[in-house]
């Protein structure tokens, strides 16, 4: 059976929907193929989202990547994932199943490096239980 594809959108691609790509292409690759993007992505993912999925085991290399890369490229489900519900997040214009799942910025939070982690790690924990849910409906 085709695995399905999922596409995460964020406004800068550069934590969010980096790590539910990952958190999909780790945990849920034998149904699902995951990939993210961006209104207005970033220069690089953020190592704190990177460190974050390093502390469960997975290794993401990832990129941010402009929506406009994902035109025409056949989804089955598109999340947007950003919490902002202004202009700023992503729109998707093409075909597959979209829902607004919002999840805090954690690279808003401001503190020291352990309050920063855990912003990462509560956005990934709830990431682990929700998109799983999300995507068996």
């Amino acid at each position: 059976m085709p695995k399905k594809r999922v596409l995460f959108l964020c406004v800068g691609n550069t934590c969010r929907s980096q790590m539910a790509e990952a958190i999909v292409n780790a945990r849920m690759a034998d149904q699902w193929e995951a990939s993210s993007a961006g209104s207005r992505p970033g220069q690089s993912v953020n190592p704190l989202a990177v460190k974050a999925l390093e502390e469960i085991g997975i290794t993401h290399h990832g990129r941010p990547k402009p929506v406009d890369e994902f035109r025409g490229v056949p989804v089955d489900r598109v999340l947007i994932l950003c919490d902002q519900d202004d202009d700023q997040c992503p729109v998707w214009l093409g075909k597959g199943l979209v829902e607004h799942n919002p999840y805090p910025d954690p690279a808003n939070v401001t503190g020291t490096q352990t309050e920063k982690m855990t912003a990462y790690r509560s956005v990934r924990d709830r990431m682990l239980v929700e998109i799983p849910q999300l995507l068996a409906r």
